[in-house]
């Protein structure tokens, strides 16, 4: 059953079965040193006051990239690859340290997650990486290392916008997909364009009185590797590339053309045709227009022709897909259109949160539990504590996300800041409750202290605290009657109480934050007292 993960794919990857796969489409984040919020805009209807991560490419060398650091060279060797590629990327990662940490971030955590892709792949399998100009250079070193130069198959340009005007170099018009195979069995289908209209205009130049358009082509096998059929037809001698039985059947299909000097060749009409094999220079597939009806508010979302053509290529019928970026899932999509079994995975649960509703159920039809599985996200008290156990920071994008928030672009938490939940004042302000997120069971007093102290910092005018386990009642009580004393705040009357506490159980049964109206969401009712 086609699957959709919520998660970090190295972490859902690690899981999957060896040469499980056929294809692999990667749009993973670019180094270009950029956090993207356009999704939320769209949600929201606004731009947000800070940056939120939708899918961040903001790359450093924290403690668990240095990790990764010291153990790529045992993770490569595990994976197969070459003792004197492993030795370059020592060198390499060395020199990037020292001239472009943001670079190496980036490429160890591509290199980490491109190490499971290569199990996953059948011998048979294709992977298609899309990538910027800014880093492809570095990519292609990175998946030739990976997947071993003898499998690169072609740096492909992709045309995605007709102008760009960049004041201090050229346009920047192109994206590049990096195509490498698993061995040299791979899965090829040859896919053609249709002839521009200058070639139909100097070619196609004859038509039949019934108006098809046709081209001449030589019957003579003169000159050909393995000869020909030599006789005599209607006076017209020579070795020709069909036996007489053909001869005479294409003549009686009218499909011979006397020359004026005596010769025989052949009509090859338009309309037959595939077209111009293709080549890898695609100039043929437009960007997604911003009115368009497959657009989801993702600004780096690529059109669903564009991820046709890849899967037509690279896979068949029945075959499995993989794309581990899946952000607006138009590979699925695709995918699914064309008769493949697809598996997507994403780190932001607004994502798979619209992924299933507009792109999977309203546009395809599907059915979740019958079509399509969505994995990771808790459903219930074991699921969350499950996540919580697994991966403490994608519990709290969960936590947060579940009720309707978003989440901080970085992993260490900022002051206790977890998340924002916006919310729109009567001023059409848009204001925002600082988020905590606590799984842990030793959660005290001092949390709420220092929420407070957010508040009392001016850094927003409400504060909420998400906790893991429900709390013991005097726990509660004392958690409650401290944030008493944040006050309340007061829209046209109705008050809302600016600290507020919610556990997981609670949440999972429905319960959110009460604020004024939550940006994209309905208005909500005011908070009851405390007690």
């Amino acid at each position: 059953m086609n699957r959709l993960y919520f998660g970090d794919c190295f972490t859902v990857m690690q899981d999957m079965k060896s040469q499980s796969v056929d294809l692999i489409y990667l749009d993973p984040p670019f180094n270009s040193k950029r956090q993207y919020n356009a999704i939320y805009q769209d949600e929201t209807g606004r731009p947000l006051p800070d940056q939120v991560e939708a899918f961040c490419d903001l790359f450093t060398l924290d403690a668990e990239t240095e990790r990764v650091i010291v153990a790529m060279p045992v993770l490569m060797r595990d994976a197969g690859i070459d003792d004197h590629v492993v030795e370059f990327w020592r060198i390499w990662m060395n020199a990037l340290r020292r001239t472009d940490p943001r670079l190496l971030a980036y490429m160890v955590y591509m290199v980490q997650r491109l190490l499971v892709m290569k199990r996953l792949l059948k011998p048979s399998g294709s992977i298609y990486l899309h990538c910027d100009p800014t880093a492809s250079h570095y990519i292609k070193v990175m998946m030739d290392g990976v997947f071993g130069h003898e499998n690169f198959r072609n740096e492909i340009v992709w045309k995605r916008t007709s102008s760009h005007s960049d004041a201090r170099r050229l346009g920047a018009v192109h994206d590049v997909i990096l195509w490498y195979v698993q061995s040299p069995r791979f899965v090829h289908n040859r896919q053609y364009v249709p002839y521009d209209d200058a070639y139909i205009v100097h070619r196609y130049r004859r038509q039949d009185p019934d108006g098809r358009k046709w081209m001449d082509g030589d019957l003579s096998a003169k000159g050909l590797s393995g000869g020909g059929y030599e006789y005599e037809y209607k006076g017209v001698s020579s070795v020709w590339r069909v036996p007489p039985e053909r001869m005479q059947e294409l003549d009686a299909n009218g499909r011979l053309y006397f020359t004026s000097r005596g010769g025989i060749r052949i009509k090859r009409y338009l309309d037959e045709m595939k077209g111009v094999p293709l080549n890898d220079v695609w100039t043929d597939i437009a960007p997604i227009n911003s009115q368009a009806q497959e657009r989801l508010g993702y600004p780096t979302q690529k059109p669903l022709a564009l991820l046709e053509r890849i899967i037509k290529t690279g896979s068949n019928e029945g075959d499995v897909v993989l794309d581990p970026f899946c952000g607006c899932a138009t590979t699925l999509e695709a995918a699914q259109r064309l008769n493949r079994q697809w598996i997507g995975i994403d780190i932001a649960i607004h994502a798979i949160k619209r992924v299933a509703k507009i792109r999977l159920q309203d546009r395809l039809g599907l059915v979740e539990g019958r079509d399509f599985t969505i994995e990771g996200i808790p459903r219930n008290m074991e699921g969350a504590r499950d996540l919580w156990q697994r991966d403490k920071y994608h519990f709290q994008k969960w936590a947060v996300e579940q009720v309707n928030g978003f989440v901080t672009a970085k992993r260490t938490a900022d002051r206790g800041i977890d998340g924002r939940l916006y919310y729109s004042m009567p001023n059409d302000q848009l204001q925002s409750m600082v988020l905590e997120v606590k799984g842990g069971k030793n959660v005290s007093i001092g949390d709420v202290r220092s929420l407070y102290g957010v508040l009392e910092a001016g850094e927003a005018d409400m504060a909420g605290l998400i906790v893991l386990e429900p709390l013991s009642a005097r726990k509660r009580r004392n958690f409650e009657q401290f944030m008493v004393r944040a006050g309340d705040l007061d829209v046209h009357g109705v008050q809302y109480r600016r600290m507020q506490l919610l556990d997981v159980a609670g949440i999972l049964e429905g319960q959110r934050f009460v604020t004024p109206s939550v940006v994209g969401k309905s208005d909500p009712q005011p908070v009851l007292p405390y007690g």
